[in-house]
C-alpha cells in the first residue's frame, strides 16, 4: 500500500517542479499552491513565506545530501569513484532537489549558495580522505561536476556506443578508470 504524500510534501514537490520547469519568478506562492492542489491558506500553514518555502527546500536538500554523504563514505570502490559514478543526472529525488536549488542559486539568495558550498565542502573532504592529494581530489570533483553539468544541461546518455567523433554519450566506465589511475598515481 502506497501512502499519499502529505500536503507539505506536495507543496515542496510543486515548488521544485516550478523552479525546474519555469524558474524562480514563476514559483509564486499562488502558483505553488495551485500546482500542489492546496489552497493558499494550506500552503501558508506549512510555509509562511516564499523564504520559508526555500528553507523547506534547503532542509530537504540537506537531508538528502546527508544520505548521499553516508553512501559515499561507505562505497566499496571509494569516495572518488562514487562521486564520479553518481554525477550522472538520473532524475532521482536528490537530483531534482539539487536542480531546483540550483535555479534559486542563480539569483541573489546567499542561503542557497551557502547550502551548496557546505555540500561541496563535504564532498571534497570525503574525496580528499580517499585520494590523499588536494589537487587530485579537486580534479576528481571537477570531473564529476562537469559530468553532472553536461548530463543535466544536455541530457547526454551514458555508456552508450559513441560513434567516434561526436559526443553522443558519456562513457562513465572510462572516467572511472581515469579515477583509478589518478588514485594509483598518488599512492605510488
Amino acid at each position: 500500500m502506497t501512502t499519499q504524500p502529505s500536503a507539505r510534501e506536495r507543496v515542496l514537490a510543486a515548488y521544485e517542479d516550478l523552479l525546474i520547469n519555469d524558474g524562480p519568478r514563476a514559483a509564486t506562492l499562488d502558483a505553488v499552491a495551485a500546482a500542489a492542489g492546496v489552497s493558499k491558506g494550506g500552503l501558508l500553514y506549512h510555509f509562511k513565506s516564499k523564504e520559508a518555502l526555500t528553507e523547506g527546500l534547503l532542509g530537504k536538500l540537506a537531508e538528502l545530501a546527508a544520505v548521499d554523504f553516508e553512501l559515499m563514505a561507505n562505497d566499496p570502490e571509494g569516495c572518488a569513484s562514487y562521486y564520479v559514478r553518481t554525477s550522472v543526472f538520473g532524475g532521482t529525488v536528490f537530483d531534482r532537489c539539487v536542480v531546483a536549488a540550483m535555479r534559486l542559486a542563480q539569483g541573489e539568495d546567499s542561503t542557497v549558495r551557502a547550502a551548496f558550498l557546505a555540500m561541496h565542502a563535504t564532498w571534497y573532504r570525503l574525496i580528499l580522505e580517499d585520494i590523499g592529494d588536494p589537487a587530485v581530489a579537486r580534479a576528481v570533483m571537477l570531473l564529476g561536476d562537469g559530468l553532472y553539468f553536461n548530463a543535466a544541461l544536455f541530457g547526454l546518455p551514458t555508456d552508450a556506443k559513441n560513434d567516434g567523433g561526436t559526443q553522443d554519450a558519456v562513457d562513465v566506465q572510462s572516467l572511472l578508470a581515469v579515477v583509478r589511475q589518478l588514485r594509483s598515481s598518488v599512492r605510488a
